[in-house]
């Protein structure tokens, strides 16, 4: 998936964003981001990208295991980052410094109040999460294979509607999954 298949000018590539899952055109001279297509190129050239971004990172069957289910799911999330996260500042701190263990804690103490009846995972994934999602309540919309990082999707794929999940560990950092749709 080259940009020159993409006809965009010398200096532009087509990136892809895991945090919005969305295409975005990145400018290697400039270190220019930005998500509408630079001037003079065709604007369809990021939903084609996607489409064929898409096809070459669909999860695939592992060791002859054949993929069953729905072939999308909606979940929410509340997601703890810590310093070794891929991106390690939120909505909510600028610099995370927690470590993975004070993060696996902070999560699991949401865990014990959402199992406990106390609270739902939509109510403190809009205020603890660290996710832009918090907006929403965490919720990340409906969602294809391929287009999450392997853990979550493997584990929201897993879930059945209403079901939570145990931590999740991704590169963003540590997770409780909720699918609900």
């Amino acid at each position: 998936m080259s940009s020159l298949s993409y006809n965009l000018p010398n200096d532009w590539e087509l990136r892809w964003s895991r945090s919005r899952n969305l295409p975005y055109f990145y400018n290697r001279v400039s270190a220019e981001s930005r998500w509408q297509a630079p001037e003079g190129v065709d604007p369809s050239v990021a939903p084609a990208f996607q489409k064929d971004y898409q096809s070459q990172h669909a999860q695939q069957p592992q060791d002859g295991e054949k993929v069953e289910g729905p072939k999308s799911v909606r979940v929410s999330h509340l997601l703890v980052k810590h310093a070794e996260s891929r991106r390690p500042s939120s909505w909510r701190e600028d610099t995370i410094t927690r470590s993975k263990d004070e993060a696996l804690q902070k999560l699991q103490g949401f865990e014990i109040k959402i199992k406990a009846g106390e609270a739902q995972l939509s109510d403190l994934a809009a205020t603890e999460s660290d996710c832009s999602s918090a907006k929403k309540s965490g919720d990340l919309g409906f969602f294809e294979r391929g287009q999450m990082q392997p853990q979550f999707e493997r584990a929201s794929f897993a879930l059945q509607v209403g079901e939570m999940s145990e931590p999740v560990w991704t590169d963003s950092g540590v997770h409780l999954i909720q699918r609900t749709g």
